[in-house]
């Protein structure tokens, strides 16, 4: 433990307010492209910080719940406009401590993404449709989604705007639900999160939301934290990370019977029958590499695991492929734990009985990186040990499984876990390979595409960015498009023979803002009741 004093941290912002830490230790992040830390200390937050955080999130909550939407609205858009006046910072920021590119993946890709999604939030809250009113008159019972309480935000390491826990979706969604958020920042990009912490108190300061309604500590123990989800004044977490750590939270959250949605792990299968490799193999050489050598592979749909079908095509694919992934200068990688992480996982394969066909080794000496690693295994070996080659790689790096035969590779297939994404590449005219392929990766999936890469996730409201165990923590949920996303830190409440005037506003006879979709006697209207 670090006997520092507390000044020489950077403070944490608890109700309102930023002050010195109730300091457990201190950290700092570290600037992969060189591989050295930054010169900037961290707070490591004791028990008495996350209380205090609590307590004044579980205040702010019961005041939102008086708060109008509109309110809610405006702070969202407020903050939204503070983002895009500071973008040159931010994206400065998150370059020094994650190595990912300016442009154009920060300020050209991710932080117009973070922008936007705040404003749909608002959006959303201001429209209401997202609690989905239910109006039955001949029962008199009503019934409507509305705030759940406190919610704590873990953030990842690879998204710092997009996904930040003081930015991100889940931060969006929380809010636009009308609950306080306690922001814990991801240890890689801690400069980053403070600067979105210090917009967000502006704009609660403009707007005139209660204080504590954005809250950021840095870091916590691990009991500290599982203490945290646990803790009766939590309404619910979101938590994207490690599946290690994500579970031991889980675990805690479960056992005091509170809501937490995880992103975890995902290897992200694509398929790629042998028709559409005849048809088309050079173009999918091509945007295969492109796809899995993007940011250094670090997304959590990266194409971590290629299926194929034994023959020339084939052979050619693979081939190919290792050529271009021998011959790319590999991305840099987030941390140090992130380069620790992906060489742990590319052994755990190899001595599975994985075949490195390129890649591996040691890391590069001057910077967070390793070499692109393309590694290999039949559909009998896949078969043998299906757990264990399907270890995650996060990172420049994926396996090739190659099947004896359809029926062979549709068995792989069946013996997958639970993942984000499911991509089959085919060709016109294959549907006796297509059809039963599908069939069985669809259930596997949260989200199955056709004919592209599943590195991309745009934000839309029909868009499923979840899926089966151990992609989340539950399979009902996605992370990413309003107004679905919203629906996970919020209570359904139902209201039965309550008297108008005692009925929250979208429950009442008249529809309060003229637009609020909602069910009357089987109907969706925006119509007034009768």
């Amino acid at each position: 433990m670090s006997t520092a004093s507390p000044t020489t941290c950077q403070p944490v912002l608890i109700a309102g307010r930023w002050r010195d830490a109730a300091v457990a230790d201190q950290f700092r992040a570290t600037d992969p492209n060189q591989n050295r830390p930054i010169e900037t200390d961290f707070p490591v937050s004791g028990w008495s910080d996350i209380d205090e955080a609590l307590s004044a999130a579980a205040a702010a909550a019961t005041e939102l719940r008086r708060t109008p939407p509109e309110k809610i609205a405006e702070f969202l858009e407020a903050f939204a406009d503070l983002i895009a006046a500071d973008a040159e910072a931010l994206v400065e920021s998150a370059h020094l401590e994650t190595g990912l590119a300016k442009q154009p993946r920060l300020a050209d890709v991710e932080l117009p993404r973070t922008i936007g999604q705040l404003r749909l939030a608002a959006a959303a809250a201001r429209e209401g449709s997202w609690a989905m009113p239910v109006i039955d008159t001949k029962a008199s019972i009503r019934a409507c989604y509305e705030s759940l309480g406190p919610v704590c935000v873990f953030g990842p390491n690879n998204f710092p705007f997009a996904f930040g826990s003081c930015s991100g979706g889940d931060f969006a969604a929380a809010i636009a639900a009308g609950n306080p958020v306690i922001a814990k920042a991801n240890s890689s990009h801690p400069e980053t999160t403070r600067r979105f912490a210090a917009l967000a108190l502006t704009a609660i300061e403009s707007t005139g939301l209660p204080p504590a309604t954005v809250q950021l500590i840095y870091r916590t123990s691990h009991t500290d934290g599982e203490r945290m989800v646990a803790d009766p004044r939590c309404g619910a977490s979101g938590y994207t990370g490690s599946r290690h750590a994500g579970l031991a939270l889980k675990a805690a959250a479960d056992a005091a019977g509170k809501p937490i949605y995880l992103e975890l792990s995902s290897v992200n299968p694509v398929v790629i029958t042998p028709a559409a490799l005849a048809e088309r193999g050079d173009a999918l050489v091509d945007e295969f590499v492109g796809s899995v050598l993007m940011g250094a592979g670090q997304f959590c749909t990266n194409p971590g695991l290629i299926l194929l079908v034994k023959g020339e095509a084939s052979d050619r694919f693979v081939a190919a492929v290792t050529d271009k992934f021998a011959a790319a200068t590999p991305g840099t990688l987030l941390s140090p734990a992130v380069t620790r992480s992906l060489g742990q996982a590319v052994d755990t394969l190899v001595t599975a009985g994985a075949k490195l066909l390129t890649g591996g080794g040691e890391p590069l000496p001057d910077r967070c990186a390793r070499a692109n690693t393309w590694l290999s295994a039949t559909g009998s070996q896949f078969l043998s040990d299906p757990e264990i080659f399907q270890t995650e790689a996060f990172g420049n790096a994926s396996l090739v499984v190659v099947a004896d035969d359809v029926a062979q590779l549709v068995a792989v297939i069946e013996s997958l876990e639970g993942n984000l994404t499911g991509c089959i590449y085919s060709a016109n005219g294959d549907d006796d390979a297509y059809s039963p392929i599908a069939f069985a990766l669809a259930p596997k999936v949260g989200r199955l595409l056709n004919d592209k890469m599943p590195t991309g996730v745009a934000v839309s409201p029909a868009m499923n960015h979840g899926g089966p165990y151990p992609a989340t923590g539950h399979p009902g949920f996605t992370a990413v498009g309003i107004p679905a996303a919203i629906h996970r830190f919020a209570k359904l409440t139902c209201y039965d023979n309550v008297r108008q005037p005692r009925l929250p506003a979208l429950l009442r006879d008249a529809n309060p803002t003229g637009k609020t979709w909602r069910n009357i006697d089987g109907q969706w209207t925006c119509g007034d009741v009768g």
